[in-house]
């Protein structure tokens, strides 16, 4: 398969996704692809994180899920110059076949979705990294309820942050996939290595 009949096959999905839209269902779009709404959530994530692991391990924990983010958002940036893909709502194709537009055009490039990779490079870093909390994820056994109930919206709320980008107009479902891998691989790789740190410096 060509990358043409690649690209192709993704404009037809994401038509198809953006179709299932209406009046109820798009204020959450963009409510949730709305970044800056989310910043109140961030502070209080640092802040559950000191909280619960104590301010030196929390501190790395917190530098891993920055790194990631930072990570993810520059090299999008860097692949999205590299690739040159125009953006659903800046394609003609997709607006004369009936994309539904909820957000304002923009003159960057689309593949791929920094947003889908932030969204679960944050929840990748900072669920395993809370696994350090033995009160809520113990060695053994279930975890706490709370443990499961921050790993459960996390992923969802990364989930919903991601979809949502198909539906405002501004990312292909491939976009979105890529994004999603990149963020998880980022997010797993500056966590392992900020959990490296914490053993061999001996932080408590």
């Amino acid at each position: 398969m060509t990358w043409q009949e690649i690209h192709q096959f993704d404009q037809l999905l994401t038509l198809k996704v953006n179709s299932w839209n209406s009046p109820i269902t798009d204020p959450i779009w963009q409510f949730f692809s709305n970044i800056p709404v989310w910043i109140p959530m961030y502070v209080l994530i640092v802040a559950m994180l000191i909280w619960r692991l104590g301010w030196k391990k929390g501190l790395v924990v917190v530098l891993a899920a920055a790194a990631t983010f930072g990570f993810c958002d520059q090299f999008s940036n860097f692949i999205k110059d590299l690739v040159g893909r125009l953006r659903p709502l800046n394609d003609e194709f997709m607006l004369a076949n009936g994309l539904n537009v909820l957000e304002k055009g923009t003159r960057s490039f689309s593949f791929f979705s920094a947003h889908s990779a932030n969204a679960f490079g944050l929840a990748t870093s900072t669920c395993i990294g809370l696994r350090l909390d033995k009160a809520w994820f113990p060695t053994t056994g279930k975890p706490a309820v709370w443990g499961k109930a921050y790993t459960g919206w996390m992923f969802f709320w990364a989930a919903m942050v991601a979809i949502s980008r198909a539906f405002v107009g501004k990312h292909y479902i491939g976009d979105i996939i890529v994004g999603t891998m990149v963020g998880f691989f980022a997010g797993y790789t500056f966590i392992k290595l900020a959990l490296f740190i914490i053993r061999r410096f001996n932080i408590d």
